[in-house]
Parts: structure tokens; C-alpha cells; sequence
């Protein structure tokens, strides 16, 4: 870099040479930090992110699992695509017989020497095989997350026992940052994602902590949460015991907070604002029933109940659901 800009000025004075040279150096740097990103960039992973992207979309519409968690999984598991059970029996995710699978099965060693996997027709089978296997109940509370929270999915899939790897989470999360997949989620989800601060809902400044409005919700006393926050960060501010908090929420010490959550000082309703008497809430791509819940401050077993459900049920985008 620096030859081929200064030979171009052989004019130049001392000073204007150390100004393009120091010139040079700084592109250099900027480009060669570009380049070594690029270079453990694994040629075999973005080939198998460009084959896979649209199943992993797919699969994030039609069951609301993020398209980034979907396709690291995959690399990981599958060693991009290029592993013993992905070849030879087209499982990509690891999944073993388990109970109610009727299905063919590959025998290999993983936990015991004679490990009964899942035998797939095809890849994008083992893809909807693996979105309807997170949604068993074991996995149920990570649809209680943001869609956009990639790094609470990868958390909350080590929690619930997907794998044995300590670093399984922290793995993930490396693969879905070094190779931008968060924003496939984004593309995805930002043409659905709705102002939480909706107006009609009626909320309104009630007093300030040192840089923190407290403002009515249904009638309920609540701060709106800011991105970095914790249960124990907001506990701290507001002088409330983290148990508190947290049962007043009907939340959970891992449960992350999205930004714009609506985060309640007191426990919540029964049901819904008046307002919604005549009317029902219409599911969005990505919302579970305790972000309903959050949003219109209503408890969590009052809405299922209000709508004959149980805590198996899993909003899907267009489902109306009754918060009054």
C-alpha cells in the first residue's frame, strides 16, 4: 500500500510524503482488518448459509424461531453439512430417535457407543423437524423471548438441555456475529415489529426517578425498559426487591428484557384496558403470550384462561387473542 501511493508523487515534499504515507497506513490497517475478518470467514459455512438461508427464513415465519439461531445450529451441528449424520442420514441438527420418532434411524457414537439419530428423505426435513422439536414443552419458555434476542436464544437452549457443551451457548452466538447472521432476523422481522409505545394504550408520565419515567399502563404503575437493562440493574434503580420484580412481572431471574418492555412496579390485571372490551389483539410475527401479556398488562394464566388456551399454546401471526 504505502510503495503504490508514494510513487505516484515523486514531486511530493517531506511533509506531504509523511501525510500520504501516513494515509496509506491508515488504509492499510482498515483494509487489513477487513480482510483478515474475511479470512476467518470459513468458506464451507458461507456455502452452507447461502444453500440454507431461505429454509432457516421459512421456518422463522412459520414457527417464530430466529432464522440466525436456526442456521448456527446447523453449522455447528452439522459441521456444515459436511458431517457423518448429515451426509448419511440428512440430520442436521443432531436430533436423536427419542420418544414418538417412527422413523428410520443412524446408529453412532456420541453420549454411548450405540446413539439412535434421526434419519431424514431430505435436508429441508430435518430443518421442520427441528423447529417442531423446539416446540415441545421442555423448550417452551424460549418462545417467551424476543425474536430478535439471538444471544437469549442461544442462552436459553444450553439451559434447557439441547447440548452438553458448556461453550455450546457462547458457540452459537460466535458463529451468528462472525457471519452477520443477525441480520437475516432483521430483514425477516422488521416489516412486523409494532411501536411498543402504542398511544392507545393510554400510558402517561406519573413521576421520575433520577432519569427513569414511571408511566400507567392499564392502570398499572410501570417504567418502559431501555436496551442493557436487568431485572437486577432495574431492581437497583428503582429500589425494589429483585423478587418483587420479578413476580410482579411473572417473570424469571435469565429472562431477558427486549427494549421498549413494558416492566410493572405492581402486580398486574386481571384484564385487559376498557378500551379492548369489543376488541381482540391481533398476533404479530414474533410475539408470544407473555409479550402480550407485558403489553397490555395482563396475567399471563387470566389471558390463557380468557382464551381457553393452555400454556402449550403458541401464538401464530394473524391469531386474535381476547386481553379483556
Amino acid at each position: 500500500m504505502n510503495v503504490v501511493f508514494i510513487s505516484y508523487c515523486p514531486m511530493a515534499t517531506g511533509s506531504a510524503r509523511r501525510k500520504i504515507a501516513n494515509f496509506a497506513i491508515i488504509l492499510f490497517f482498515l483494509f487489513g482488518l477487513s480482510a483478515s475478518a474475511q479470512q476467518r470467514r470459513n468458506a464451507q459455512y458461507l456455502e452452507y448459509i447461502n444453500h440454507f438461508r431461505e429454509i432457516a427464513v421459512q421456518q422463522m415465519k412459520e414457527h417464530g424461531i430466529p432464522a440466525s439461531i436456526t442456521l448456527a445450529q446447523g453449522i455447528f451441528e452439522s459441521g456444515a453439512g459436511k458431517s457423518e449424520l448429515a451426509v448419511r442420514a440428512n440430520n442436521h441438527f443432531g436430533i436423536k430417535k427419542g420418544v414418538g420418532w417412527n422413523g428410520k434411524v443412524y446408529v453412532k457414537a456420541d453420549d454411548r457407543p450405540d446413539d439412535q439419530f434421526r434419519v431424514y428423505a431430505n435436508a429441508r426435513q430435518s430443518y421442520e423437524d427441528h423447529s417442531q422439536f423446539l416446540k415441545a414443552r421442555r423448550y417452551s419458555m424460549l418462545f417467551n423471548l424476543d425474536i430478535l434476542d439471538y444471544k437469549g436464544w442461544a442462552n436459553g437452549l444450553k439451559q434447557c438441555g439441547y447440548a452438553t457443551n458448556p461453550a455450546y451457548a457462547q458457540r452459537l452466538i460466535d458463529i451468528i456475529e462472525l457471519y452477520d447472521l443477525h441480520d437475516i432476523d432483521l430483514e425477516v422481522a422488521g416489516k412486523h415489529r409494532h411501536s411498543k409505545k402504542n398511544k392507545s394504550q393510554g400510558w402517561q408520565d406519573v413521576t421520575v426517578y433520577p432519569g427513569r419515567p414511571v408511566v400507567q399502563n392499564n392502570g398499572l404503575r410501570c417504567v418502559v425498559a431501555r436496551a442493557g437493562d436487568s431485572w437486577t440493574s432495574l431492581s437497583d434503580e428503582l429500589g425494589i426487591k429483585t423478587k418483587k420484580l420479578l413476580k410482579y412481572n411473572e417473570a424469571y431471574p435469565e429472562l431477558p428484557i427486549p427494549d421498549g418492555m413494558y416492566v410493572y412496579l405492581q402486580k398486574k390485571a386481571k384484564k385487559g384496558p376498557r378500551e379492548m372490551k369489543k376488541k381482540w389483539h391481533k398476533v404479530s410475527f414474533g410475539e408470544s403470550m407473555y409479550a402480550i401479556s407485558q403489553f397490555y398488562g395482563v396475567r399471563i394464566q387470566k389471558l390463557y384462561k380468557m382464551n381457553f388456551k393452555t400454556e402449550a399454546y403458541i401464538p401464530q401471526p394473524g391469531d386474535l387473542v381476547k386481553v379483556r
